[in-house]
């Protein structure tokens, strides 16, 4: 069997190209979904880096995905962007949507702040609202991690017992909370697109446990995991699938609500991620994982 694509010469190669590019070492990584890019207007950006100039990088193909590494502060918070994502349903290998996950855990990112637009499967939700992710299901019967495994880059069995960390998610519920911010939480199912549910499918899903359905977030979520991230994750809710009642939801109409949500989940972001950061920075004084 011959080398995985993601080696470690791969990351080291893009690792030095985007190094060099930066002036900063943040330590929170924030991935932007679907619609969702214009939030880093909000950001005091001190450097931009297209993924087009990083090599074996993969190139965002989606509406609405920038495909560029942004790096400034936020909230008096240093922090990386990956603005635009990559999905299965692209063409794109499992181990390639990990790449850039091990790129910024190699650049020093700690916290991996996660974001997409979701499919409401719980019939409480409603267009716009804001769930904060508690687990996953991955039902894309993919997972990055398949294949000879690199120890430098993580363990061969890492444990998902708490693939979304508790201590950041507090952290979020009480930001919300203080802003008079309405947050729903709940379970992320993802799958491998691009079609959209039927209906049957929809009933499955919400019988199996999941409050939302989206086409991302899973892969990322587990190779930060192998790569010791700590991770947390919210869905803007574009559309909520009522499968006696089913309508279509076209992509536009998806990239509009999120958009329209996106300055909600901005305010509640630019509220918690100096918590985060206090409490990386506590975590990392004491010497160990209070995270």
């Amino acid at each position: 069997m011959g080398e995985p694509s993601w080696t470690t010469l791969h990351l080291d190669e893009a690792y030095e190209v985007v190094a060099s590019a930066m002036d900063l070492h943040p330590r929170c990584g924030l991935v932007l979904g679907t619609g969702l890019s214009g939030m880093a207007d909000a950001m005091s950006v001190q450097g931009e880096l297209l993924y087009t100039a990083v090599p074996h990088h993969p190139i965002s193909t989606v509406p609405s995905h920038q495909g560029r590494y942004l790096w400034g502060t936020w909230a008096g918070v240093e922090v990386m962007v990956l603005q635009g994502r990559f999905h299965l349903y692209e063409g794109y290998s499992p181990v390639q949507i990990a790449f850039p996950i091990r790129l910024m855990a190699r650049l020093g990112i700690k916290v991996l702040i996660v974001s997409n637009a979701a499919g409401g499967l719980n019939p409480r939700f409603e267009p716009g609202d804001l769930m904060l992710i508690t687990d996953h299901i991955n039902f894309t019967g993919q997972n990055p991690l398949v294949g000879p495994n690199v120890d430098a880059l993580g363990p061969r069995f890492p444990d998902m017992t708490e693939p979304y960390c508790r201590r950041l998610q507090d952290i979020v519920r009480k930001e919300a909370l203080k802003a008079g911010l309405p947050l729903r939480e709940g379970v992320y199912a993802g799958v491998l697109g691009p079609s959209m549910e039927t209906a049957a499918e929809t009933r499955f899903l919400r019988a199996a446990g999941a409050d939302a359905v989206g086409m991302s977030t899973v892969m990322e979520v587990i190779a930060a995991v192998h790569a010791g991230l700590k991770v947390v994750g919210i869905s803007v809710i574009s559309n909520v699938n009522r499968p006696d009642c089913y309508e279509p939801v076209p992509l536009e109409k998806v990239i509009e609500t999120a958009s329209a949500a996106g300055p909600k989940l901005m305010h509640l972001l630019e509220r918690s991620l100096p918590r985060i950061a206090t409490t990386l920075e506590d975590s990392e004084n004491d010497g160990k994982d209070s995270l």
